[in-house]
């Protein structure tokens, strides 16, 4: 029986069973679930009229994003009580990296991080992971039948499979509005092996018996749906009020906001989620941190950094990429990286680079609104980026917004917020 995966992250089939297995006697998972639709919410409320449990009840986050992992974990007024962070292993598979191999390591090796007095008063964990990032696997085992395909990885051989069965401009995939696929996808021959779909932080099972006894946690710890690693930096910094928006500055660049309209167009990679009578709107860049840490190390960011007038107009015009390619806002497979000429002042090789990257980051937020999405007017960022003062005034003045740092910055605070969700509409 195979069953595709469009994750929430790889490492989830390791914890628990997924909602899609048509097979009753799945030999993975201690119990199973029923899908049901449920709203993802962002609200506020930090239960202030809910007796806290002096840590008898807490909630477990894990962020897999593009470069390494976190965890957070938090009680259920928000404070979070433990956190730390893996970067993955490398494992390679004949010329290519073993992803897989890497991402389960890693799951292992945060669990294990996790303090011992901890672990027994979780109660629901949720896992986020690179949006688009896709796994087959075999249902009855759990183990991938093929290599991950990533993110940032395109494929127009299969462009012309796509463009000959889907609407013009449409974004391929479930259509969260009437909550079902496209019935020119159900139609195809392979429509049985999409995976069935439920709203972030929706109960999926308890943890399986063997990592309950393996790890400690306590036997009715159950495994939330989670979410992509950019919507949980945005639930992380609780942005509630439409024109609101959240940029991660992460190895990439993604950005969301709030916004009454759903927008949707393939041709320039922009998509909507549902948030409960709203939308999140947005897109994700391959620009970012990772192509700076191709430039340079941490400490010469630091100190070069420091050394910015984010006050002045840098003059130098380039396009950040790691390499060819880009998804958002311009969705071009063969957009090629622009970063010459390089001036001989590292100082202002680096201001020409934030300053760009800025500029990517404002057209999309333009192009949001030319699309019909509400307006932004305040912009948080999360991610390591959010660190970098003098870049934050740069895209202050870039974009002629305020923007400011989250209050919680990492992507694994808002899957721990879904873990919350997940706990308080636990049926299983």
């Amino acid at each position: 029986m195979l069953g595709a995966i469009s994750v929430t992250h790889p490492a989830s089939t390791t914890l628990s069973s997924w909602t899609y297995s048509r097979t009753s006697g799945n030999r993975l998972f201690l119990s199973g679930y029923k899908p049901r639709t449920v709203s993802m919410s962002l609200s506020n409320n930090r239960s202030s009229n809910k007796k806290q449990l002096e840590g008898e009840s807490l909630y477990l986050g894990l962020d897999f994003g593009t470069s390494g992992a976190r965890f957070a974990i938090i009680d259920i007024v928000g404070t979070i009580q433990a956190e730390a962070k893996r970067n993955y292993p490398i494992y390679l598979n004949g010329e290519s990296r073993d992803w897989a191999r890497s991402w389960k390591e890693t799951l292992f090796l945060l669990l294990e991080d996790i303090p011992l007095n901890l672990r027994k008063h979780i109660v629901s964990i949720s896992i986020d992971g690179t949006s688009a990032t896709t796994m087959i696997v075999d249902s009855d085992t759990g183990e991938p039948l093929w290599r991950p395909l990533l993110y940032n990885e395109s494929c127009p051989d299969a462009l012309p499979a796509v463009k000959s069965i889907a609407p013009p401009n449409h974004t391929v995939g479930y259509d969260p509005e009437v909550d079902s696929y496209p019935s020119w996808l159900v139609c195809q021959p392979y429509s049985h092996l999409l995976p069935s779909v439920v709203a972030p932080g929706t109960p999926i099972a308890c943890l399986k018996e063997e990592l309950r006894n393996k790890f400690g946690f306590q036997k009715q710890c159950v495994v939330c749906s989670g979410t992509t690693d950019s919507i949980a930096a945005f639930l992380a910094a609780r942005a509630t009020q439409p024109g609101k928006a959240v940029t991660s500055l992460g190895s990439t660049l993604a950005i969301k906001l709030l916004s009454n309209t759903r927008i949707e167009d393939s041709r320039f990679g922009v998509y909507s989620h549902r948030l409960d009578d709203k939308w999140l709107v947005g897109g994700a860049s391959n620009t970012g941190g990772v192509v700076l840490r191709q430039i340079f190390t941490d400490d010469q960011l630091e100190k070069l950094s420091e050394q910015i007038n984010p006050s002045q107009i840098s003059l130098l015009d380039y396009y950040p990429l790691p390499k060819a390619g880009e998804r958002f806002p311009i969705a071009d497979p063969e957009l090629a990286p622009r970063l010459l000429p390089r001036p001989e002042n590292d100082v202002e090789y680096l201001h020409g680079i934030l300053e760009s990257i800025a500029r990517i980051e404002a057209k999309g937020y333009g192009l949001l609104k030319e699309l019909g999405a509400t307006e932004v007017d305040q912009v948080f960022t999360a991610g390591g980026g959010a660190k970098n003062e003098k870049w934050t005034k740069i895209r202050e003045r870039v974009l002629g917004l305020p923007v400011s740092r989250a209050d919680q910055t990492e992507a694994a605070y808002g899957t721990a917020l879904l873990a919350i969700k997940g706990d308080q509409q636990n049926i299983l």
